[in-house]
């Protein structure tokens, strides 16, 4: 929990650079993630896990663009790039 909040207190102090950095670099990982993805083909299967991306990076970024707490924008920065790297390390072995 010491690394979640130390990470989280330099977030929450330089909000607006570390919320732009944020947009980038999950946008980023999660469009990689939905190549990956799509590398497998296009069955029910692959469109599910591209939804599931696609949601949480929308997610991610709305709850920066609605200004909701920043711990709420925090933990959803977190999760989309969880969830993308889970998602590229599952179809990269596929």
């Amino acid at each position: 929990m010491t690394l979640y909040n130390t990470t989280f207190e330099n977030f929450n102090k330089s909000y607006i650079g570390s919320a732009t950095m944020a947009i980038i670099g999950q946008s980023c990982l999660g469009a990689t993630a939905a190549m990956f993805i799509l590398s497998n083909g296009t069955s029910v299967v692959q469109m599910v896990q591209l939804a599931i991306i696609v949601f949480a990076n929308i997610f991610a970024n709305t709850s920066i663009l609605a200004q909701l707490s920043h711990r709420t924008v925090f933990n959803l920065i977190i999760s989309s790039v969880f969830l993308s790297i889970l998602l590229i390390i599952i179809n990269s072995l596929i």
